[in-house]
């Protein structure tokens, strides 16, 4: 008797097997699929810089700035200047319009960070202290916008 019950024993282990494994893998599936469905995914950060290099596009770009954070008040948001274009950053700047401090204060509460181009500052011969202290001191302009673009992922806009 104990011949007769190996094979059939072997038989019936043999005819269960595959129904485990489908238990297992459909088990292992569930879960796989309620885990993608309560993580969602990250939510993206729009990260942009806008390049100004003539002080006349100033009040433009501080425009577009300000129209792109009450559409996506989470963007990051970096204005970098060179050239001509770190006039309206400089103490006392002003146009037709008023002067800049204000906008530039209440765009920097928002978050936005404005780059002031150190070889510019060189090159004219202007010291640290003649840059509104709402802004920053970068080593170059073009070279930052560079860096922003392809080392932190943010995208270009030139108003």
């Amino acid at each position: 008797m104990t011949r007769t019950l190996t094979p059939l024993l072997a038989a019936l282990l043999l005819a269960t097997a595959p129904m485990a494994h489908a238990a297992t893998t459909a088990k292992a599936t569930m879960s796989k699929a309620t885990k993608a469905k309560t993580t969602a995914p990250a939510p993206v950060v729009e990260k942009v810089v806008y390049h100004v290099n003539d002080s006349a596009s100033a009040r433009v770009a501080m425009n577009n700035v300000n129209n792109h954070l009450n559409a996506a008040p989470d963007a990051k948001i970096v204005v970098v200047t060179h050239g001509k274009g770190i006039d309206f950053l400089l103490n006392d700047a002003k146009d037709d319009k008023g002067d800049y401090a204000a906008a530039i204060a209440g765009l920097t509460a928002k978050g936005v960070k404005f780059n002031v181009c150190n070889n510019t500052l060189m090159a004219r011969k202007l010291d640290a202290s003649a840059v509104n202290p709402e802004a920053t001191i970068v080593p170059s302009g073009v070279a930052e916008i560079g860096k922003l673009q392809a080392q932190e992922g943010y995208v270009y806009l030139k108003p």
